[in-house]
């Protein structure tokens, strides 16, 4: 019997060496496999977002083909002003009676190859204009390109700057939820003891449940901001990295708006180069009214029965040259209202860049104003900070000295993570705004 029993004990014993060591090999491995999922988790710096987000864009990447467009249209325009040369082979059958007649003159077949060299002389600056509004369709297709830039680049910093936000509120959620945590114990321990009451136990642990919602809120909010982050990067789908940046830095107040001018702007530039393609649009419909001159030389070689002319050869070889002038007479005033129609039309595209400049001028100084604000509202957050976290280490100690109660270290609690909450807020919304007022001042680039 006794043999037995020592038997199922050292069974027992196996089992539960195995147990343990299954254990530690399954705790090992997870382990290593967090261990490998941290290491594998990209880390992005703000200027890694910026950079990915230029590469990977879909409207930028537009945008270069737009520019490679304008450009191939330029070289085309420009090649209006050289010569040019074409060539052409015609096969002709005649039939009765245009087939020999003439005692045999016309031919009944021929074939008849000819090369063309013709070269404009004069056109009234059409070719010209054309190339210097060809040249301004690619300067504006740069400027949209910049525009566009300019809006990724804000939309990168922005949602970057979210990511760090709700981040750096999970943080403070944790702190805050490991602070309940001790005060619920020492509140459980007193009223273990019999020296509170159960209601003040109960408060602090609603609060506590409240904090634990939050922080599951505040996590779900991360996954959120970081798909927001890598769909603006290119990287739809992806939550799997990290930012190097937390919210730090200078949050001083500007002294003065910077001394840029709308000009610094893509969107004037570009509505000035748009202003100036219309100006040349006109000189090319007046170029229209002037005399046009070119000039032409042709060779050409027959081959047929009798088609030479001169001695009734099979063969002929000849050229011949052209000059031609055409300028309008009469056209009942069709190419001078067209200039007028223009002329109008560049009236109105200047009225419209005067009030894309005053909008602008407002934007700079709205968004001077709003990240002066959030500059004071940073430094107002730090000092509420401050008395909140002193206050919060005097209500601890009138609580160990047993002078209040725990609702008020709670409420002091509240109060702390309050002002902390509200530091992170002001510091992200002056980050935000920081890039706001450097697009409106036309220095966010690529």
């Amino acid at each position: 019997m006794g043999t037995s029993s020592n038997k199922k004990i050292q069974i027992e014993k196996i089992i539960n060496m195995k147990t343990i060591n299954f254990r530690i090999v399954l705790i090992a491995t997870l382990v290593c496999h967090a261990t490998v999922i941290a290491y594998a988790q990209e880390k992005y710096s703000l200027e890694d977002c910026r950079r990915i987000a230029l590469e990977s864009n879909n409207k930028i990447k537009a945008s270069d083909y737009e520019i490679e467009a304008s450009r191939a249209l330029h070289k085309s325009v420009s090649a209006n002003g050289l010569p040019k040369l074409d060539g052409s082979v015609i096969g002709a059958h005649l039939g009765s009676p245009l087939g020999g007649a003439f005692n045999g003159m016309i031919p009944d077949q021929f074939v008849n190859g000819s090369i063309t060299l013709s070269q404009p002389i004069y056109t009234g600056g059409r070719i010209r204009y054309g190339k210097q509004t060809a040249a301004k369709g690619i300067e504006i297709q740069q400027e949209r390109k910049n525009i566009a830039t300019a809006d990724l680049l804000a939309d990168v910093e922005k949602a970057y700057w979210q990511v760090v936000q709700v981040t750096e509120k999970i943080v403070l959620a944790q702190r805050f939820k490991e602070m309940l945590v001790v005060l619920r114990n020492d509140l459980k321990n007193s009223f273990d003891a019999g020296l509170i009451y159960k209601n003040d136990l109960l408060r602090v642990e609603v609060t506590l449940n409240e904090a634990e919602l939050n922080l599951t809120k505040a996590h779900d909010g991360l996954v959120m901001a970081k798909l927001n982050l890598a769909q603006i990067m290119g990287n739809a789908g992806t939550t799997d990295f990290m930012l190097s940046d937390s919210v730090t830095g200078n949050f001083m107040e500007l002294p003065s708006l910077s001394d840029a001018s709308a000009d610094s702007r893509p969107e004037i530039r570009m509505l000035k180069r748009a202003l100036e393609a219309e100006e040349l649009q006109r000189k090319m419909l007046k170029a229209e009214q002037l005399p046009q001159l070119g000039v032409s030389l042709t060779g050409l070689a027959v081959g047929g029965q009798r088609v030479n002319l001169e001695n009734g050869k099979n063969h002929m070889t000849s050229y011949y040259g052209l000059a031609s002038l055409s300028f309008p007479i009469f056209e009942w005033g069709r190419k001078t209202n067209k200039v007028k129609e223009q002329t109008f039309k560049i009236a109105a595209q200047q009225q419209r860049l005067e009030d894309v400049n005053e909008l602008i001028n407002l934007e700079v100084q709205n968004a001077y104003l709003e990240l002066n604000q959030a500059a004071k509202n940073v430094r107002l957050s730090v000092l509420s900070l401050e008395q909140a976290d002193e206050n919060l280490k005097l209500t601890n100690d009138r609580f160990k000295a047993g002078t209040i109660v725990g609702k008020d270290v709670e409420e002091a609690q509240v109060l702390w993570e309050e002002a902390y909450s509200n530091l992170i807020d002001a510091k992200i919304e002056y980050k935000i705004n920081e890039v706001l007022y450097r697009k409106s001042i036309g220095e966010l680039k690529g």
